[in-house]
């Protein structure tokens, strides 16, 4: 992270920003590696330091294993979540796997202990009172697991295995599982096992999870957020739609409007900020601030066309927010004007990047979170 030497100024938009470019792995793929490790204590009698897993890209990859043990026809093992360069709420998690051995048991049972989500909504293709662990990493852990436990398969016992994670009720308290009706724990994640930095990919798998869930229940509107405050905002000015239509989408843009038509809303609305509501302008797929600066030159054009004297405009061209624009112009009583002229330049992009049929609605908020605009495309002349 570059700083200036006088200042210690953190430039955010700064494309020219040192960053660490280190993968980490998903919490299913450290699941699979406990799991792993622990059938391996069961066909060896001890558990290894060490464990070489399949991830579900097909790729295989080492993970050390920690709290190793073996007592009877029950092993236990833990691998510790390593996000890389892109720490989410579950970087340093201890993926836990207890695994038994059932005498006359059939194939790999896999179950959820302590710290896993419990499923209490359907609409996830979860199992409702299930463990939310999603598909593709159950399937993996199950694949490694029989991997390794073939000779107590052959010999004709099953093998139950039980993930749990320490702790991960109050992880869990850092991401939208509550929302989607997921309780008590964190889900188990992961279509390939890696997390790349600045991908956050769990994020970006509970926003179309989240969709997906509105569209189970029936709703043919969703509302994408950029956060707590736009969705605190959001929530006031459209009170009459269900909770479930309401999604934090956050910087994944793309994300969020692919799977809203995937699942055929007829009405996406979004919420934003100056900042955001510039960049969704720009027709940037992922707003967060490392991946592209806001562009100053569209923030001083739209004050420009809303009546800002000249060396206003200025101003903001060289400013390096789009809150510095919005706060001097609202000064100025040119807020609703300016935030105006923004979304409609937003639902002009976004109409052209994501056609068909549904209708598009913007919501401007301040930074208090308080509406400022509500912006339809039959607003736009």
């Amino acid at each position: 992270m570059n700083r200036t030497a006088a200042t210690g100024k953190v430039r955010k938009g700064d494309s020219k920003r040192q960053r660490g470019n280190r993968t980490g792995f998903t919490t299913g793929a450290n699941a699979a590696a406990a799991a792993t490790a622990a059938t391996l204590g069961l066909v060896e009698g001890c558990v290894p330091l060490q464990v070489n897993c399949v991830l579900p890209n097909a790729q295989r990859a080492t993970f050390s294993i920690t709290e190793g043990r073996v007592e009877g026809m029950r092993a236990h093992a833990v691998s510790i979540k390593d996000a890389g360069d892109d720490p989410d709420a579950t970087n340093g998690a201890h993926l836990t796997a207890d695994v038994n051995r059932i005498p006359g048991g059939n194939g790999v049972a896999l179950k959820g202990g302590t710290g896993v989500g419990i499923v209490t909504k359907s609409g996830l293709g979860l199992e409702v009172g299930g463990a939310a662990i999603n598909p593709v990493p159950s399937r993996n852990i199950i694949e490694n697991v029989r991997a390794a436990g073939a000779p107590i398969l052959a010999a004709g016992d099953g093998l139950e295995v039980i993930i749990s994670v320490p702790g991960g009720d109050v992880m869990a308290k850092k991401t939208l599982n509550a929302r989607l009706g997921i309780l008590d724990g964190i889900s188990i994640l992961g279509t390939t096992g890696i997390v790349r930095p600045y991908s956050t990919a769990a994020f970006r798998a509970s926003v179309v999870q989240a969709v997906q869930m509105a569209a189970s229940q029936g709703h043919k509107s969703v509302v994408f957020t950029t956060g707590g405050r736009t969705e605190k905002c959001a929530m006031r000015v459209f009170h009459e739609l269900d909770e479930t239509c309401f999604v934090q989408m956050g910087d994944f843009v793309k994300a969020a409007f692919q799977s809203a038509l995937k699942h055929e809303m007829e009405h996406i609305i979004v919420g934003a900020m100056a900042g955001k509501l510039t960049k969704i302008a720009q027709g940037l797929s992922v707003t967060h601030a490392w991946r592209k600066e806001v562009d100053r030159d569209l923030l001083a054009e739209t004050a420009t066309k809303v009546g800002a004297p000249a060396s206003l405009v200025e101003e903001i061209r060289a400013a390096e927010t789009a809150r510095f624009a919005a706060e001097k112009l609202e000064q100025m009583g040119l807020a609703s004007a300016f935030h105006r002229a923004l979304a409609q330049h937003a639902l002009k992009t976004l109409r052209k990047i994501y056609p068909g049929p549904h209708r598009l609605t913007i919501l401007a908020c301040n930074f208090a979170g308080q509406p400022i605009v509500t912006v339809k495309e039959d607003d736009i002349g």
